[in-house]
């Protein structure tokens, strides 16, 4: 007679709902689970969604030992595995370049993978086999320090909506060549590239981080796009590179993102936008933008702060603004031209939108501080403004804060925070 001790509910479940406990254990883990029954003997070798990492050998201390132990357990696990397998993710510290890998990834490439995740060892860089580009069905595909080279028949990932390369060398014709070639895609990351001149063609993109060393930045096709997040690291090459430019880089960048709602700019940014600035502008009304997050502007600079104003003078929509400065307040004594602001932007100009404002690293140098009345005084409905001094301003907060009570507000119920952390 069977008794309830004997009745297996779990073993009975749906083999999908298996799948999800199974895919919420370490791998290694899951292929315990064999041990359970008979019924579980193989119900891990069915898995879709295959995700390895050093936790499989990490009670090993010799890293020889513990490379071996991993390659041995995924080349076992592949070669039992049955069915399609829609992720493959592979982050370990421990392997690098190796034939083993290349079997893997020609394996998975005829399983109908979806989603492919590469992170592997700091030592020599992985070398992405041919078999990659044969991942016909991808839609999601993150490298991490490896060689990417797209052999000549590459026709592109139809079918890829998310691709996330860090410090992958890949030539730079290439690279546009790999985004223009991936017509689904919506969502892009480049991280740590040097000396990259890129142009983005990409009509379904919505989301775009860039970080690195660009000498030069065009969005010639990105008309979907609502975040933008970019970090521009600066050498002495590139800055000379800079100076020699002529076209406008605001409106090779923002000229043509209508959809924006996001933008994040990094080290850099406004100083790169600034760049052939005002010279044959057009004008651009970001209707969508909501959120502008700007870091390391600097106020000694007119042609940055025309940008910072072009910005959000143009976006009628604009909700929060943050802003961190990199003035020198040693440079900047000069008193700005108090026709600055009504010359350049009408006085009647309005923020109506504008909620929240958070002023960090703030010098007090004078361009900044009109920055911040031209603020105050067009934003009828404005709730908070925060203001963090810079740690090097110490004998000018007293005057910061005098200045900054004596403002007139547009908005009635808006209150400044004068954030005072000791220097």
């Amino acid at each position: 007679m069977e008794t309830d001790y004997d009745h297996d509910l779990i073993s009975e479940l749906p083999q999908s709902i298996i799948e999800t406990i199974l895919t919420k254990l370490p791998i290694r883990d899951a292929v315990r689970t064999s041990i359970l029954s008979t019924r579980w003997r193989y119900k891990w070798a069915s898995l879709t969604q295959l995700v390895f990492d050093d936790r499989s050998a990490t009670h090993y201390n010799d890293r020889i030992d513990v490379q071996d132990r991993i390659v041995n357990f995924i080349t076992k696990f592949l070669f039992l595995h049955e069915g399609p397998i829609h992720k493959f993710s592979l982050c370990s510290s421990y392997l690098q370049s190796s034939p083993d890998i290349d079997q893997w990834l020609l394996f998975i490439s005829r399983k109908g993978v979806k989603e492919l995740i590469l992170e592997l060892g700091e030592g020599e860089w992985f070398r992405a086999p041919s078999s990659v580009f044969s991942c016909k069905n991808l839609s999601r595909l993150e490298l991490v320090r490896c060689e990417l080279d797209p052999p000549p028949n590459f026709r592109g990932f139809l079918c890829l909506k998310y691709l996330n390369l860090q410090q992958v060398l890949i030539p730079p014709d290439d690279i546009e060549c790999l985004i223009s070639s991936c017509p689904s895609l919506e969502s892009l990351t480049l991280s740590y590239f040097d000396s990259l001149e890129l142009t983005v063609r990409a009509p379904n993109l919505k989301y775009l981080i860039l970080e690195g060393e660009f000498k030069d930045l065009c969005l010639a096709s990105t008309p979907n796009l609502v975040a933008i997040s970019v970090a521009m690291y600066m050498t002495d090459d590139i800055a000379e590179h800079f100076e020699q430019i002529s076209s406008c880089n605001f409106d090779k960048l923002l000229g043509g993102v209508p959809k924006l709602e996001r933008l994040i700019g990094h080290i850099y940014f406004t100083k790169y936008l600034s760049i052939g600035n005002g010279q044959g502008r057009r004008k651009i009304t970001f209707h969508h933008l909501k959120f502008i997050e700007l870091y390391q502007v600097s106020f000694d600079d007119v042609k940055e702060i025309l940008v910072v104003l072009q910005l959000i003078v143009n976006s009628p929509n604009l909700k929060a603004l943050q802003i961190s400065g990199s003035s020198n307040t040693s440079a900047a004594t000069q008193t700005p031209d108090s026709q600055f602001w009504d010359d350049k932007f009408s006085t009647d100009c309005t923020f109506h939108q504008l909620k929240t404002v958070k002023l960090t690293d703030v010098s007090g140098v004078p361009h900044e501080m009109k920055f911040i009345e031209y603020l105050l005084g067009r934003s009828p409905c404005l709730e908070e403004m925060s203001v963090t001094p810079s740690l090097y301003v110490t004998e000018g907060r007293l005057n910061m804060l005098i200045d900054l009570v004596s403002f007139r507000r547009a908005s009635p119920q808006a209150s400044i925070k004068f954030i005072h952390e000791p220097a």
